[in-house]
């Protein structure tokens, strides 16, 4: 009989859906060679190793039930679960790669991934289970492909985004039709200068500086297709970061935009001097507590784009390559990952399957009134097409290096394409040396 998941559990997984540091293996390894077969084939039996990343203390009967029913599946399979906190993550697979102690399935994220490929101790799920590839969204399945080499190093797992709230109130007052907000970057800025020009410089747009997603979004190539090198710093890269300058001298970005926390930008959008942010339901439900005059006038739309497809964050659940399990541990993958548990993962928290056809539920479609539904409803039509648009190479040493040249532009110390070069360059020299 399986087990109830509707367990309280909503604050946790943002801690897990945080993007970890960079993991620097000192397991000696190669993306040729794994010492072991690609093949999953076999008898489906034995003691799996599962490692999850901050999960246990507010999803263990989630995960208890999810565990019972695969071993009822199949029997003479044991899954052993464990379960490793947010802090030092990355850290901890790095010292069980080296030592040979790596479980046998292991939840990632894109970034995480890389390395442990290169080591060859992830599993191609292209050649090892290939049958499954059709169950994912395109976008999800292609997150864990890692430029410059062939493959699929993880099955994707539990997905999100965020659609942007805006105030219409704020749009009308600047001669702007709330019912028709900026869905391009053209659009967006147009937009952002009136709201500036009309409140004389009271009201910005945005609260935040451009961030990897926002190159992705305007549609400027992030890294060329072997993945040896960063190309942000392409005309149309400058040219965004050009219009970002404008914007800050405008008045149109927030004067804090360049050091601003999400909570900082958060609070400001609440006391409505910024007219644009990225929020989730829980931001809805404290408007309605706390600023109910804003949360009369929230309009909700897809966050802003060139490409068409929104900003997909994405977790993994990953095989290792050396598995003595094998087919059991890559059986048991999937079993977490399928569209059926997937979708009660869902009903458990706010995040969003990566299985093909799973967010056309009346669950991710019908709205019922409730502030939870109406984020809900737009973000999961948002995830159908959306990309990770993060380098799976880029780590948080390499975000922090284009965040302050970024900074240096907005600010004139530097020309927008002499930051982006030097950016680029610095994150180059990072790139090689991690090998």
């Amino acid at each position: 009989m399986r087990i109830s998941r509707r367990a309280a559990r909503r604050a946790a997984t943002a801690t897990a859906m945080a993007a970890a540091s960079a993991l620097v293996l000192t397991a000696c390894g190669s993306s040729g060679g794994s010492g072991g077969s690609d093949s999953a084939s076999g008898k489906i039996e034995g003691t799996v190793k599962f490692q999850t990343w901050n999960l246990k203390a507010n999803f263990k009967p989630y995960f208890e039930g999810l565990i019972a029913d695969f071993e009822k599946k199949h029997p003479g399979t044991k899954i052993q679960w464990i379960d490793q906190p947010a802090e030092n993550y990355a850290d901890k697979i790095s010292a069980d790669a080296a030592g040979g102690t790596l479980p046998d399935v292991v939840n990632v994220s894109p970034d995480l991934a890389v390395p442990l490929a290169k080591a060859g101790l992830a599993l191609d799920l292209d050649k090892a289970a290939a049958k499954y590839r059709g169950e994912y969204l395109d976008g999800a399945w292609k997150s864990h492909q890692i430029p410059g080499m062939e493959g699929t190093y993880a099955f994707p797992w539990y997905l999100n985004t965020g659609p942007m709230f805006y105030n219409k109130r704020l749009f009308k007052e600047a001669g702007l039709d709330a019912d028709k907000p900026p869905r391009t970057y053209d659009e967006l800025f147009d937009a952002a200068k009136d709201i500036a020009k009309k409140s004389k410089g009271r009201i910005a747009t945005l609260g935040n500086a451009p961030a990897i997603e926002d190159f992705g979004r305007y549609g400027v190539p992030l890294m060329n297709d072997e993945g040896t090198k960063f190309t942000f710093n392409d005309p149309k890269g400058v040219e965004l970061l050009e219009e970002y300058k404008e914007l800050y001298d405008a008045g149109a970005l927030d004067s804090q935009a360049l050091t601003n926390e999400a909570e900082a930008t958060g609070r400001k959008f609440k006391q409505q001097s910024i007219a644009m942010n990225p929020g989730s339901a829980l931001d809805l439900e404290k408007f309605k507590k706390e600023a109910p005059s804003l949360y009369k006038n929230i309009g909700i739309t897809p966050a802003v784009t060139n490409t068409g497809k929104d900003n997909m964050y994405v977790q993994g659940v990953m095989v290792n390559a050396q598995s003595e399990v094998k087919p059991a541990a890559v059986a048991f993958a999937h079993f977490v990952t399928n569209a059926e548990n997937q979708m009660d993962f869902a009903h458990e928290v706010t995040v969003f399957p990566s299985t093909k056809g799973t967010l056309d539920d009346p669950f991710f479609t019908k709205e019922d009134g409730t502030d939870e539904t109406r984020v809900r409803v737009a973000a999961a039509k948002s995830l159908k097409t959306a990309v990770n648009y993060t380098p799976v190479m880029l780590n948080d040493q390499m975000k922090t290096v284009l965040r302050n040249e970024v900074a240096k532009a907005m600010q004139g110390k530097k020309d927008p394409k002499k930051a982006l070069d030097d950016a680029v360059a610095e994150c180059d020299r990072l790139l090689k040396s991690a090998g």
